[in-house]
C-alpha cells in the first residue's frame, strides 16, 4: 500500500501514478477526477486521464449493481402466492 501523504503529483511518473491508483480510488470514493490534487497531473497526462475516467466508469456501473430499481408490488407477491395454492394440471 502506498502512502498518499508522501505523494508528489506535480513530478510524477504516469507508472508512479497508476502505483497509486488503489489508494487514491479507496480514498476519494472513486472520484479521483473530481481531486483538485490531481487536475494538474491529470491535463498533462491524458493516458492516466483516460484510465481514471474508465475506472470511474467501471466503479460506478458496479455500485449501481447493487442498488434496488425498486421494490416488488404486492399484487406481485399474491400472484405468486396464488400459483403456488393452485391445483397442477395433469396432462
Amino acid at each position: 500500500m502506498k502512502d498518499l501523504s508522501t505523494a508528489n503529483f506535480d513530478t510524477m511518473t504516469t507508472d508512479e501514478f497508476q502505483e497509486y491508483l488503489p489508494e487514491l480510488f479507496a480514498e476519494g470514493g472513486g472520484n479521483v477526477s473530481k481531486d483538485p490534487r490531481f487536475a494538474k497531473f491529470l491535463e498533462n497526462n491524458p493516458v492516466c486521464a483516460e484510465l481514471v475516467h474508465d475506472l470511474e466508469t467501471i466503479a460506478e456501473t458496479a455500485k449501481s449493481l447493487f442498488e434496488p430499481t425498486h421494490e416488488p408490488s404486492d399484487d406481485l407477491w399474491n400472484k405468486i402466492a396464488g400459483k403456488l395454492h393452485e391445483p397442477e394440471e395433469e396432462n
